[in-house]
């Protein structure tokens, strides 16, 4: 459904993609995972014909995005990392306006937007600027969704607003995947990697490895403890000199370490001990998306 073959595309003397290719399933509920700055807007943008790479080519459903670019705006649903709608319209108008845009009408669509819209009822006389970021993003999956479109574009959804929100959205992504809505959807939230069928992790414009989350995971090659002390920081910044260590990064409030296979948990405790750290709790853990984007970009 969505293809991407050897994309460039640079501002300047900044090289935003490095030559990225992919491709998306029908019907697949597909992630690009990466921080900030790793290219996944730039990606988008080319994606939703408001962007010109520089070489490379791209296409939806068998669409090229220059040659083809007013018939791929009429199947896509797109919806940007920054809130886009009109603050000062109320939500009816939004919706209403967008309907009308792409010559259809609410009525005529309302089942496809029906779960997420009915939360939204309540407040279908407030302005969008007034709503609650959660609201804001129900309000604007609605606007992506009125036109019945084959394929739904999501630069960063989840971004700003509170976890209950978060898991509300990735429950109405996955009921959409149901209906056969093919989604590509970017995030900076690694545990929302896992919510996907296959993710592509990203860093600085180049694709790191692409896979299911759960054979990412798998491929972990190294073994990893999770180390809690009576004071994490200072186990951090030890465990960062320790000879055998391949990666060490602060993982909520534990720390994460990534080591040689021969490595066992009396060498990682005495090494520790004999540094001053006290009340040392160690244990072999099962590496996460995380994990594996850490050792990626080591």
């Amino acid at each position: 459904m969505i293809t991407v073959q050897n994309i460039n595309k640079s501002y300047g003397q900044v090289q935003a993609l490095k030559s990225l290719s992919f491709n998306v399933e029908e019907g697949q509920l597909y992630g690009l995972i990466g921080p900030d700055g790793a290219g996944k807007t730039t990606l988008f943008r080319i994606l939703t014909t408001l962007l010109l790479a520089d070489s490379g080519e791209a296409t939806l459903d068998g669409l090229d995005v220059k040659k083809d670019y007013k018939k791929i705006r009429k199947m896509v649903g797109y919806m940007p990392e920054r809130f886009s709608l009109y603050m000062d319209l109320t939500v009816e108008e939004n919706l209403n306006f967008f309907a009308t845009v792409f010559q259809t009408t609410v009525e005529e669509n309302y089942h496809l937007i029906h779960d997420i819209y009915q939360m939204l009822e309540p407040f279908k006389k407030r302005k969008a600027g007034d709503l609650s970021g959660g609201m804001k993003q129900k309000l604007a999956l609605s606007c992506a969704l009125i036109h019945k479109p084959r394929v739904l574009l999501l630069d960063e959804p989840t971004t700003g607003v509170d976890p209950v929100s978060r898991k509300e959205f990735w429950e109405m992504l996955k009921k959409l995947q149901q209906g056969g809505l093919t989604t590509l959807v970017s995030t900076p939230f690694l545990d929302e990697a896992e919510l996907c069928d296959e993710v592509a992790l990203v860093q600085n414009g180049q694709i790191l490895k692409v896979d299911t989350p759960q054979n990412i995971a798998l491929a972990f090659p190294h073994k990893l403890w999770q180390i809690k002390s009576k004071s994490n920081y200072k186990t951090l910044k030890i465990l960062k000199e320790f000879n055998q260590k391949i990666s060490a990064f602060a993982f909520g409030n534990v720390v994460h370490l990534a080591t040689d296979l021969e490595v066992n948990e009396m060498m990682i405790e005495s090494y520790l001990k004999n540094k001053g750290v006290e009340q040392i709790q160690i244990q072999a853990i099962q590496a996460g998306i995380e994990d594996v984007f850490m050792d990626l970009m080591q």
